[in-house]
């Protein structure tokens, strides 16, 4: 049976300053259901877990050039793609997190076995897609 969805788990280090960073379990997750996106679950210790979604492709591209707009934010840091940092914006405030990039490497890596990158939606499938969106708003007027 194929399974429809990738999980992992990460240590970040949630940076508070120069000298004070917390290191927090982070749970990686991609649906094939919602191909364009990944979920990262954050763990910090004594609130309920904070889930953030944003675009796979943007993850992508942020282990290797600085990439996003608005609310995220990465970019490489160091040499050899060796850590990459993620900046939240949210109204409660920012966070900066600081993960290794191998382990983002990989869970990209077994993504793009369950759906290729760029193949998201394909042929008839986007035709379905674009008829679903375009009878919502025929229906909508």
């Amino acid at each position: 049976m194929q399974h429809s969805t990738v999980q992992g788990h990460l240590v970040m280090s949630l940076v508070v300053s120069n000298e004070l960073s917390f290191r927090i379990v982070v749970d990686l997750e991609y649906d094939a259901a919602d191909p364009y996106a990944v979920r990262f679950t954050f763990h910090l210790p004594g609130d309920e877990p904070v889930t953030w979604v944003f675009a796979r492709e943007l993850l992508l591209d942020g282990i290797s050039r600085p990439s996003g707009e608005g609310d995220v934010h990465i970019h490489p840091v160091g040499g050899e793609l060796s850590d990459v940092c993620i900046v939240l914006h949210s109204p409660g405030g920012d966070a900066l997190l600081k993960a290794s990039a191998p382990p983002l490497i990989a869970f990209l890596a077994r993504t793009d076995r369950l759906v290729a990158m760029g193949q998201e939606l394909t042929g008839g499938e986007l035709e379905a897609k674009l008829a679903d969106i375009l009878g919502g708003c025929e229906n909508a007027g």
